[in-house]
């Protein structure tokens, strides 16, 4: 499996199995928070854990980058409930909606 962290501007993490690829959009603002916004993962290949790889790519990467995680996209929401090791990293927008208020 080909991992792939493209350029920043391309706001996507990528994964590419058997020619096909599977992507995950996603959005990092001046608050240091990156949204994930929506994960797309071919028919053929549903179902063999390529999804959750892709959100847990990111959540690697918002590690590595002091990042806090704004699961949109409802796969990533599902990943959060099912991992809770990665829900330090989750914030939730404050009620200003200007950024992570607390961490649940």
């Amino acid at each position: 499996m080909d991992k792939r962290f493209l350029p920043a501007n391309a706001n996507r993490f990528e994964l590419e199995q058997d020619g096909q690829i599977g992507y995950l959009i996603y959005e990092i603002d001046d608050q240091g928070r990156i949204t994930l916004w929506h994960t797309e993962v071919p028919q053929a290949l549903r179902g063999q854990g390529l999804g959750a790889k892709l959100v847990r790519m990111a959540f690697d990467y918002a590690e590595a980058n002091q990042l806090t995680v704004e699961p949109i996209c409802p796969f990533a929401v599902s990943f959060v409930a099912k991992h809770p090791e990665v829900r330090p990293f989750v914030g939730k927008r404050s009620a200003t909606g200007r950024g992570p208020s607390e961490t649940i």
